[in-house]
């Protein structure tokens, strides 16, 4: 009985850090997935470097995209921060 009594906070202090800190990211990380897989051509993203850029192609591992009309790039998925959407 001693030794339940003194694991119970272990226990709590554990459950409340994955529903504080665990729990919350694996959902963050899951939805920024889903965006990211649900791109298509001529979607307006912003990078992580923070430039609004235009999805030309859609590769495996990489997206094609316009940053002018006469400059096209090719960036990893992972540097998507999130789809641009325009304020109108």
């Amino acid at each position: 009985m001693e030794l339940i009594s003194q694991l119970l906070p272990f226990v709590f202090l554990i459950a409340i850090m994955y529903f504080v800190i665990i729990r919350p990211q694996q959902k963050e990380a899951k939805a920024k997935k889903d965006m990211i897989e649900s791109l298509k051509k001529g979607d307006k993203v912003i990078t992580n470097g923070g430039f609004i850029v235009v999805v030309q192609k859609v590769e495996e591992n990489f997206f094609s995209v316009e940053m002018n009309k006469d400059t096209v790039v090719k960036i990893t998925k992972d540097s998507i921060a999130k789809k641009y959407e325009d304020e109108a």
